[in-house]
């Protein structure tokens, strides 16, 4: 696909967005013969996913992914859902973080300072912070972390992108070898790069891929996402009513630089004290915010 395609869906008014989202739907759930499943995280993107899917499929189970990372107020709003089933990482994100590193900036920046600090090479390194030419294949590689974040390359902690992955991605793939059912996912090309990228390769249905998905609101925008939660009167989380933009887990840092007004973790220590200070003091965030420069009190 191209971008101006994708800028031409993300153009349409809501009521055709719905229409082109349920066929794609209906293409996905035929093409795996129902065997599907809706990935809910709770957050309003796969509420509204949740609610398009089962208005055409009543019978399609949503699967959500306890790591222990949500908030109270999402727990409490996926338990009033039915017909969800739990599922269970088998590393805790203290093990994570102390295994992998800490999520910064973005899964992008992540991956880059993850392969910069795992390589021993001094060419492949640089070639990761500046680019230049592949002695091994001759090709031009570019930086794999911009100029502003190589700061971080030799942080005294280690970062990395493989928290969602081992937390959820995980989980998720195991459910569907047992299960064979291929997964709806809430996720829209404006969520960051990556899946900008993503969805300019495949649009929504991905069919072609090792880990099949499809993404019916991948040309939505977060006010296509806030109008059909209020013209449709559907319910979502109460988080969202105590300042949070986002709602994932709540210790990620990926995107806090860009938060406007007071960040999350500030937000956090007014709304849930004592999620504050375990993040704070048990995992250390506060480390990795100082070193970033970014307020948090």
């Amino acid at each position: 696909m191209e971008e101006y395609q994708l800028k031409q869906r993300q153009s349409l008014p809501l009521e055709a967005k719905i229409i082109l989202s349920r066929q794609r739907i209906k293409e996905w759930y035929e093409y795996y013969n129902g065997q599907v499943y809706v990935a809910f995280s709770g957050g309003k993107d796969s509420t509204v996913l949740l609610h398009i899917v089962r208005q055409l499929y009543p019978d399609v189970p949503a699967v959500f992914a306890n790591t222990g990372l949500e908030f109270p107020e999402i727990y409490d709003f996926v338990k009033s859902i039915p017909n969800v089933t739990w599922l269970k990482p088998k590393m805790s994100f203290k093990m994570v973080l102390e295994k992998y590193g800490y999520p910064v900036v973005s899964k992008r920046v992540s991956m880059g300072l993850s392969r910069y600090r795992n390589t021993m090479s001094q060419e492949q390194r640089d070639l990761r912070l500046y680019g230049g030419i592949c002695p091994s294949s001759g090709k031009r590689q570019f930086p794999t972390i911009p100029q502003k974040y190589h700061y971080l390359a030799d942080a005294p902690f280690k970062c990395s992108e493989q928290c969602c992955t081992v937390m959820k991605k995980a989980p998720m793939h195991l459910y569907e070898s047992a299960t064979h059912r291929k997964p709806f996912i809430g996720t829209m090309a404006t969520d960051g790069f990556l899946r900008h990228m993503s969805y300019l390769e495949h649009g929504c249905n991905a069919f072609d891929t090792t880990h099949p998905a499809s993404t019916p609101l991948g040309f939505w925008t977060e006010d296509d996402i806030w109008e059909y939660i209020h013209t449709q009167n559907i319910p979502y989380s109460t988080i969202y009513d105590l300042g949070y933009k986002r709602t994932g887990c709540i210790y990620c840092m990926f995107g806090v630089q860009f938060d406007k007004g007071q960040n999350r973790f500030q937000i956090l220590k007014k709304t849930h004290p004592k999620l504050y200070e375990y993040c704070m003091e048990t995992l250390e965030l506060r480390k990795v915010l100082d070193y970033m420069h970014i307020p948090y009190e």
